[in-house]
């Protein structure tokens, strides 16, 4: 639970994402989104803003994958608005422990009867390949500072006083999908909570 208002199921940093709830849900808009496959829906509504304020690498494909990493969590949180973990935008993007990832943060919002509401803000993005190609760890910090549970029975927003709580730091292992849309997903979330680097 976030200050006790909220939760944020995390992968504690180096380990599998199937953790129970600790500080806050998990971190997704401001970077360009590519071609979705199979024109999957990732709209949000206008009050849950999921800002990725980062540059695009030179390679392609790692850009590919950081692209698709937003995409990931925007997948995470239209799941939380639409209270399933069925809708595409969540499988389109996620694989394995990815997968186990975003569903458990999807479970965690719909458990505690919220949605969300406010400005999530990733930041200071790095990429990563792997000698092979096949995958790229993308890694970043995210300032939840100004973003809250809303209560969905009542319309209550949770707002909480700012702290270290706010930043966690997130290093996500996106692999190339073997299709023709040249899709990545995630296959494993890694998150370090309370991450004074990223204050």
């Amino acid at each position: 639970m976030k200050r006790h208002t909220f939760p944020l199921v995390t992968a504690t940093l180096l380990l599998t994402a199937c953790a129970a709830p600790a500080d806050k849900p998990a971190t997704p808009s401001a970077s360009p989104t590519r071609t979705k496959p199979d024109a999957v829906d990732l709209s949000l509504p206008t009050d849950m803003n999921l800002v990725f304020d980062w540059e695009q690498p030179k390679d392609d494909s790692e850009a590919a994958a950081m692209d698709d990493a937003a995409n990931f969590f925007r997948g995470i949180y239209r799941g939380v608005d639409k209270r399933t973990t069925k809708d595409a935008a969540v499988t389109a993007y996620a694989t394995g422990d990815g997968l186990n990832y975003a569903n458990t943060q999807i479970n965690a919002w719909i458990d505690g009867g919220w949605t969300a509401t406010g400005t999530l803000r990733h930041y200071d993005a790095t990429t990563r390949s792997a000698a092979n190609g096949t995958s790229v760890e993308v890694a970043f910090c995210a300032d939840s500072g100004k973003f809250y549970g809303k209560e969905i029975r009542t319309g209550k927003v949770l707002r909480t006083e700012p702290g270290i709580e706010d930043f966690d730091y997130y290093e996500v292992i996106m692999v190339k999908y073997p299709t023709s849309d040249g899709t990545w997903r995630a296959s494993k979330v890694f998150v370090e909570t309370k991450a004074a680097k990223c204050r």
